[in-house]
């Protein structure tokens, strides 16, 4: 269980993510001592794979000398949230057609009385055949295979391209289903067929009818885009495997990847959560609040003792939840592309709308004329307008400024600055419900926690949004604007595995239980010795989803091994009970709902200290000060020093206000703040009062 890493696996290791703005690269030369290349290029929204080979062509490294590529992509996310989705079917149990649109009992306006959604697959395209099985896994009704064949044949001819097979009760007894899915194979001119217990085996029709949908529905779009990646790379001599980030925070090989397609979505925002834990924990800060800030969104998530949160319960818009694990990430629409107006009742609004990648922000010269928060943050001196990356026509600061002031300060009697000044406080205000979402609303103390603070423009606003809601301290990585992509390279292999058992813990065959999860570590096992990259090691963790016998809500419940009585079982629940609501009800009987196995081929470790090449580094504070320039905080400016972030010394200590610039990112020092480096290059930001 112990192989080791062969360098042909991997002493180049390249880590690409795909973004609503840039494509971002980091390549760690194992052969060259751990050097690190790495590249920023805008991404090709109509070919991402275009955006993927011209980040690889920015390094000058060639790419027939790189021994693995690991790829975050956005490509099945944004399928879905602008619902551009393959023409799929649904094959299901008569008299439950509209399952995926009854849904549940809750409104897409919480306190609205009117509010419509749109279901994954439309009514007519959903079909159903003679079938029953109870919720015991017997068998009420037989299959009817005639139907079924009638059924697919239908489809095809409707010109679906994708086929959900969804049956009542699957998660039982799955015979129908996979009986169903050879007939449709004999029929169906590819191999777009998803069975919903395979993807799912989990109680509640619904989640598992629209997990289901979505797999199928953006199987194709991955297929696709997979197959143009790989032409690309190979017409560049790369013509080995490469590897597809997974939303849980793992990879798994392109060759596989498209066959849980649903797994894919939130791939993007789980690769810099898992490089901010592996960051933090080298750092030294087991709990985090992650706070990735791009260039259309903000994406926030939680941390504790290392191990990021993970949510087998996501729902990416109303209506649509993906019940496979994912890492647990709250993203609201406040990126730098963010187009600040006034609304009809005058006023300042952010987002959700976003200048993207093209045309972008006003200063990116490319055509764009809505204000952004990245314009904001040029007018009033946070950035210069010489460090931004791929600008067209540069635009000058005044010209920025006067469009604050003629679309923003005209209808709320504010200047120009002072308009880009109370966008700023917005956003950060915006963006602080969004980490109260995660911490506070969740029963945690924001004090017990550091911002780790990456995306391009995290660094940003991180120290205000901090000194907003009372942490203590800010962690910047040494490469916030590529940690996304740092994460792909340091993540592990990764197969999370659900059953649904549903009984009562006192009635429970303690047997069966030790069976259901020694066989998902089997395939854990099994699919990991597929990869093409070998682990270190193998890592094993089982929980369970539980509750109180005639309660909905649910509480997962790590468990200390795959053997487990009844009794600890019991006794674990009321624990995790307690420290969730603490409340004891000894006297109520706990209810097994799921048994959850996450098995893990770890990786070898990354040395994070080369990402800033030490060589470059200044013997003094004073060598890395690149000028001293006028900032606003709070209303006022304030000369600022600014320092080139690559060259600030190890052992330097910097007091704010000051600004730290590097390729990636920019980082702001209010008033108060005091930052120092650790041996990996990070920046820890002590926040001052204000």
């Amino acid at each position: 269980m112990n192989e080791k890493f062969s360098a042909s696996a991997g002493s180049v290791v390249a880590g690409i993510d795909v973004g609503g703005t840039f494509t971002d690269l980091l390549l760690i030369d194992g052969k060259a001592g751990g050097k690190v290349h790495i590249a920023k290029t805008p991404t090709t929204v109509e070919n991402q794979a275009f955006g993927v080979v011209a980040a690889l062509g920015a390094t000058g490294f060639p790419v027939d000398g790189i021994d693995l590529i690991v790829h975050g992509t956005t490509t099945t996310t944004n399928a879905v949230l602008e619902r551009r989705l393959a023409r799929t079917g649904m094959i299901t149990t008569r008299g439950f057609r509209d399952v995926i649109e009854l849904g549940r009992r809750t409104r897409p306006q919480a306190y609205g009385m009117t509010g419509t959604f749109v279901p994954v697959i439309p009514r007519d395209l959903r079909l159903e055949v003679s079938e029953r099985v109870e919720a015991s896994g017997a068998v009420r009704v037989a299959l009817d295979e005639t139907e079924m064949r009638y059924a697919v044949k239908k489809l095809l001819d409707a010109g679906c391209e994708s086929l959900v097979i969804h049956f009542l009760h699957s998660y039982a007894n799955p015979s129908h289903e996979r009986r169903a899915a050879e007939i449709a194979a004999e029929l169906w001119p590819n191999g777009h067929i998803t069975t919903g217990h395979a993807l799912l085996s989990e109680a509640r029709e619904f989640e598992r009818g629209v997990t289901a949908s979505v797999n199928a529905s953006v199987q194709p779009i991955l297929e696709r885009y997979v197959e143009r990646l790989r032409k690309e790379l190979a017409a560049k001599g790369y013509a080995r495997d490469f590897l597809i980030m997974n939303g849980n925070g793992g990879m798994i090989s392109a060759r596989f990847v498209t066959l849980e397609s649903a797994k894919t979505v939130m791939s993007g925002p789980a690769s810099g959560v898992i490089a901010a834990a592996y960051t933090g924990k080298r750092a030294g800060f087991g709990n985090l609040v992650t706070y990735d800030m791009g260039g259309t969104s903000t994406d926030v998530a939680l941390i504790r003792n290392a191990e990021p949160a993970v949510s087998n319960e996501i729902e990416i818009e109303y209506a649509m939840p993906i019940h496979v694990p994912m890492v647990a990430v709250h993203t609201v629409g406040a990126g730098g592309g963010s187009i600040a107006r006034v609304d009809a009742a005058g006023l300042i609004q952010i987002g959700p709308e976003s200048a993207g990648a093209n045309p972008g922000p006003i200063c990116y010269g490319r055509g764009g004329t809505d204000p952004t928060i990245t314009d904001a943050n040029l007018v009033l001196g946070r950035l210069a307008p010489k460090k931004l990356l791929a600008v067209d026509h540069p635009v000058t600061v005044e010209r920025v400024t006067a469009i604050f002031e003629d679309k923003i300060g005209e209808r709320t009697g504010l200047s120009g600055v002072e308009a880009a000044g109370a966008v700023l406080r917005l956003a950060n205000m915006k963006m602080a419900g969004a980490i109260r979402m995660v911490s506070v609303s969740r029963g945690h103390d924001p004090r017990d926690f550091a911002l780790f603070a990456f995306g391009g423009a995290g660094p940003l606003h991180a120290t205000a949004l901090a000194r907003e809601l009372g942490l203590p301290r800010v962690l910047v990585p040494a490469r916030p604007g590529i940690t996304n992509a740092l994460g792909c390279v340091v993540a592990d292999l990764r197969h999370d595995f659900v059953n649904t058992i549903n009984q009562p813990v006192a009635g429970l065959d303690e047997t069966k239980l030790r069976e259901v999860l020694e066989r998902h570590r089997n395939e854990g096992d099994a699919l990991i010795a597929k990869e093409a990259v070998k682990p270190n090691a193998i890592r094993v963790t089982h929980s369970a989803d539980m509750q109180f016998v005639g309660q909905t809500h649910i509480i997962n419940v790590p468990l200390p091994s795959s053997s487990v009585s009844r009794e600890t079982l019991q006794l674990l629940f009321e624990k995790a009970y307690f420290a969730r609501f603490k409340v004891e009800l000894p006297e109520i009987r706990a209810n097994l709902v799921n048994l959850n196995t996450s098995v893990t081929g770890v990786r070898p470790q990354i040395d994070l200290s080369r990402l800033i090449d030490p060589a470059g580094r200044a013997a003094t504070l004073e060598e890395a000060l690149r000028e001293i320039r006028p900032v606003w905080y709070h209303g006022s400016w304030h000369d600022t020093p600014v320092y080139s972030r690559e060259k600030l010394p190890l052992d330097a200590t910097v007091e704010g206000p000051a600004i730290l610039e590097q390729m990636d990112a920019t980082t702001v020092l209010e008033p108060g703040d005091r930052a120092r480096s650790d041996a990996d290059g990070n920046i820890i930001i002590d926040i001052g009062e204000a």
